[in-house]
């Protein structure tokens, strides 16, 4: 006997719609108990110190930069190679500060430096704050495809640094060659996820854009006005580098193999939850530390020049510190990966739960 076909009826497409309703509010309640327990404290309700509390066993600031310096010193040849090629891309792409930046820089410090005792100081930070402005390249003396290569170039040091130190940790001797192939497999993903943390960081800009239309209206030129200007400021940078630092760990993360990004966002922002604070001050402390070896660096080697090339005048025409400049970023970088990369093995190490 042949089967007969059962026709779809309204009331066939009522129970199926029912049914697909039903398996989506289970889903939805099922993911709602399982993020509950991942994160168990809710905003706008108060929840005691004792009850959130999550243990984060960390070596003390100082102990932890002397330890990241001790991995990528044990592998320096690997690390030095990695630095010194970054270093020739930004060269050749022409992603170096200019020459007459740095004279400016060692003017400054020269004159600040002989008026010390009278009332220089003020010029020195000056000078200390241009060099550390820099470290940040100009984007709008940038052309698009620089901008472009420039992008790609700061992914790929991310990736190829995180990637040798996952293989140095797992006791394999990886060459750097390995790296730049392999490291490269997660650069969309990456690219998501760093997209994601320019958007959480775009209150800063809006900050910026509103001090720029404050001051050309003469608002902010009083005491007054400064000062509240400045308090919020304050806190919307502390409120936002609060609210990035899961996405800088998931910069991390989405580095694994087969990770997708919103996933890696998520795993994140589960290890950070009950310790993101003390996170963001390590990562707060890492960018502190490099700015401060930056400034030293730089300006110690800018008074170095210009001392010399007022007795070799040959030495005017050959561009030492863009060159040490473009070195020290790539360097600097790959020390800021290195410190999050193994700041994320120490939390992971401490596999604590949300209290």
């Amino acid at each position: 006997m042949k089967q007969q076909k059962k026709h779809n009826t309204p009331k066939h497409y009522g129970s199926a719609f029912l049914d697909w309703l039903t398996e989506k509010w289970y889903l939805a309640r099922y993911r709602n108990v399982c993020f509950l327990q991942r994160r168990p404290h809710r905003s706008f309700r108060r929840t005691r110190r004792r009850d959130y509390r999550r243990s984060l066993r960390l070596p003390g600031y100082i102990a932890f930069t002397h330890y990241v310096n001790r991995v990528l010193w044990r592998d320096k040849g690997l690390f030095l190679s990695m630095i010194i090629l970054y270093a020739l891309i930004i060269i050749f792409l022409g992603i170096i500060t200019s020459q007459s930046t740095y004279d400016s820089i060692g003017k400054l410090v020269s004159e600040s430096l002989g008026k010390i005792f009278d009332g220089g100081v003020g010029q020195l930070l000056n000078a200390g704050m241009l060099t550390f402005s820099s470290l940040a390249i100009d984007t709008t003396s940038l052309r698009a495809e620089q901008g472009v290569m420039l992008a790609l170039l700061v992914l790929m040091t991310w990736l190829t640094a995180v990637w040798l130190l996952r293989e140095i940790l797992l006791g394999l001797k990886p060459k750097l060659r390995d790296g730049l192939y392999n490291a490269i497999a997660p650069l969309i993903s990456t690219s998501v996820v760093l997209l994601i943390l320019l958007i959480q960081l775009s209150p800063v800009g809006i900050m910026a854009l509103a001090y720029s239309a404050l001051v050309s209206v003469h608002i902010l030129t009083e005491g007054f006005g400064m000062m509240l200007f400045g308090l919020l400021a304050a806190s919307v940078l502390t409120l936002v580098l609060y609210w990035v630092t899961s996405t800088i760990i998931a910069l991390v993360v989405v580095a694994l193999p087969g990770m997708y990004p919103l996933r890696a966002i998520q795993a994140a922002s589960d290890l950070v939850v009950g310790r993101r604070l003390r996170i963001m001050l390590r990562i707060v402390w890492a960018f502190v530390y490099s700015s401060v070896v930056w400034c030293v660096v730089m300006v110690s080697l800018v008074l170095l020049e210009r001392g010399l090339s007022s007795k070799l005048k040959w030495l005017e025409s050959v561009p030492i510190v863009p060159f040490a400049g473009a070195f020290m970023m790539a360097l600097l970088f790959v020390w800021l990966a290195a410190y999050i990369y193994l700041l994320y093995r120490k939390v992971v190490a401490d596999d604590a739960k949300p209290a």
